[in-house]
């Protein structure tokens, strides 16, 4: 009886433990990277004032890229200057730093506009965190310490070729490798073995695209698994075993901002770009050549801002930068209803609602209804940071949810809030 009693404990144990993981937030939009958060019973309204702030920290240090979060952790990239980029880990509890690792310099200090700061988010992959800066330095630490295991320099190693604003991609890791886009003719994009850095494969695209500033999505369609990335001549995919080309999709280009991270549902896949009016779905379909990127619409006046899209049911939500925000029809590009709410900004889903950081730094609460626009809350983060690249400088950061609690970052300053029962 007494085991079966410590059986059952463990069991109980255990359930909470994975329970606490499928909360977590482990890498750029989630744990499928569709900006869909692994949460429920979150407040359904927010209080006048907004939700119950936790704590506020002013010095993390610089950057635009979005925190990940695992139990009592919390793991972003930051810079101080353009000497040095870093990726550190934070108390859940506070917010107090735990340790911090120095990655090497900030990319492309000249860039103009002149936005030199970090700029990705790090990918958890169990005991292990992969980091990739803005100058190109992907790195392989210890979760718990800090410690490098292995480095890579896109640039030296594999040639790469950045945008104007540097790197920005967040790495996917898939099965044993982790895949990133170091951009040129040499290695567009690379798998390593994400244990030791070694490379599996090197995939040259036609045309030698550098780097736009998306994070690669694997895609399984047309009978094969493939990893989409949107580079700065149009949206590509290669073979996921052996980084092969397969296509292309080069209408939504032609801009340097080159930025959303592609929505996937199946075999169609969604893109846009801010500096274009519009947006295109395409379907990904086996062909003699292998596979063709098939468009289903090209459209105006769908989400098209640099804060992404998400798609919660069979509706796509994300802000237009002239209408505000937009719920659209996935599969038909119909717009159902369109909102100026608060204005353009980035957004996240968890429990059927949407949680919008608005370049004006803004939060809001609004809920993933094709109907009509319903705002659930609305509140200004107190003692919000100045922006010295000017007024073109923005909250540019995604808002992540994690175990109850809503972050909120904005260069050097990151909110905690409660928003759920724990």
């Amino acid at each position: 009886m007494k085991m079966l009693r410590m059986i059952g404990a463990a069991l109980i144990i255990g359930m909470c433990l994975i329970a606490l993981q499928a909360a977590d937030f482990p890498q750029w939009r989630g744990f499928r990277r569709d900006g869909i958060a692994q949460e429920n019973g979150l407040l359904r309204e927010w209080p006048l004032e907004g939700p119950k702030l936790i704590w506020q920290i002013t010095d993390i240090g610089d950057g635009y890229g979005a925190p990940a979060v695992a139990g009592e952790r919390i793991y972003l990239l930051s810079s101080t200057g353009i000497d040095d980029e870093f990726v550190q880990a934070l108390s859940v509890k506070d917010g107090k730093r735990i340790w911090a690792t120095s990655l090497g310099k900030v990319g492309n200090p000249d860039q103009k506009p002149p936005y030199p700061k970090a700029r990705s988010t790090p990918s958890l992959d169990g005991r292990f965190l992969y980091a990739l800066s803005s100058e190109g330095d992907l790195a392989c630490l210890e979760a718990a310490t800090g410690k490098a295991l292995w480095r890579k320099s896109l640039r030296k190693d594999f040639g790469g070729k950045p945008g104007i604003w540097a790197y920005a991609e967040s790495p996917l890791i898939d099965g044993d490798a982790v895949v990133v886009t170091p951009g040129g003719s040499e290695a567009t994009l690379v798998a390593l073995n994400k244990k030791t850095g070694a490379i599996i494969w090197k995939s040259a695209v036609p045309g030698g695209d550098p780097a736009g500033y998306s994070s690669i999505i694997a895609v399984d369609a047309a009978g094969l698994r493939q990893y989409v990335q949107f580079l700065e001549k149009g949206l590509v995919g290669v073979d996921a075993k052996t980084g092969k080309f397969l296509w292309r999709y080069s209408e939504i280009a032609g801009s340097p901002a080159n930025m959303p991270t592609p929505v996937v549902r199946g075999s169609y896949v969604y893109n846009t770009n801010p500096r274009r009016p519009a947006a295109a779905l395409v379907q990904l379909k086996p062909s003699s050549d292998g596979v063709v990127a098939e468009q289903v619409y090209l459209l105006r006046g769908l989400p098209n801002d640099i804060g992404g899209s998400v798609l919660a049911g069979d509706y796509l939500y994300g802000t237009n930068t002239d209408e505000g925000l937009v719920a659209v029809e996935f599969t038909t590009g119909k717009v159902r209803w369109k909102a100026e709410s608060i204005g353009s900004g980035s957004l996240l889903c968890a429990d059927g609602l949407l949680y919008l950081h608005g370049e004006n730094g803004d939060v809001a609460l609004v809920e993933a209804m094709p109907d009509q626009y319903r705002e659930k809350g609305r509140f200004t983060p107190p003692n919000q940071p100045k922006h010295p690249g000017g007024p073109m400088e923005k909250a540019w950061s995604y808002p992540v949810i994690a175990n109850g609690r809503l972050y909120v970052r904005d260069l050097n300053s990151l909110w905690c809030y409660q928003i759920g029962g724990r």
